[in-house]
């Protein structure tokens, strides 16, 4: 299996329980990698739904897959501030093709105020009976849910500005040299 270097570029896919895809994003740059999770930044990236819809992301968003944990967070850096957007899914992983997980439909919208919202309870609900997701699974979603909401009221990594702020530098200077960042201040 190959690893995943700093400066790769990654493809992401995210399956249903049933093992359908859900949604698949490309072009995504790899800033971090570490025993904890991936750091990767799509920027105007193709995203393709399950039902083939596809669009291209519209701002840098930086997103951390965790490979121990059962959620990922993606953090888009618009104009407004940071909005991010935390999906319970099975910790991720690479296969050398692809980021790899299974998304449970829960989902965590957060504002640049810190308030946040959960969502999907409904399609979740939903998702259980459709696809008789396993008690474990279920207990897992609930228990990571909590830990999850616990990090953002604590605004612990990565709910912090200054950590997105450092990430997107690192993002802008892997894909700009010196000479291109110097222009820019």
């Amino acid at each position: 299996m190959n690893d995943l270097k700093i400066g790769d570029s990654v493809f992401i896919q995210s399956y249903k329980h049933d093992g359908s895809i859900h949604r698949t994003w490309s072009k995504s740059y790899v800033i971090d990698e570490n025993d904890d999770y991936y750091v990767v930044v799509t920027d105007h990236s193709w995203v393709v739904e399950a039902d083939n819809r596809r669009w291209i992301t519209k701002e840098p968003a930086i997103c951390f897959y965790y490979k121990k944990r059962w959620f990922n967070v993606i953090s888009m850096v618009r104009k407004a501030g940071i909005y991010y957007y935390c999906n319970i899914a099975t910790p991720s992983v690479y296969d050398g093709e692809a980021i790899k997980n299974v998304d449970y439909d829960l989902d965590v919208k957060v504002f640049p105020d810190n308030s946040y919202m959960v969502l999907d309870r409904n399609e979740y609900e939903y998702h259980c009976q459709k696809m008789n997701y396993p008690v474990e699974i279920k207990q897992k979603c609930e228990k990571e849910m909590e830990s999850l909401i616990k990090m953002i009221e604590e605004k612990q990594k990565p709910f912090d500005f200054s950590f997105i702020n450092d990430c997107i530098l690192k993002y802008f200077s892997l894909v700009f040299d010196e000479r291109d960042l110097q222009n820019v201040q």
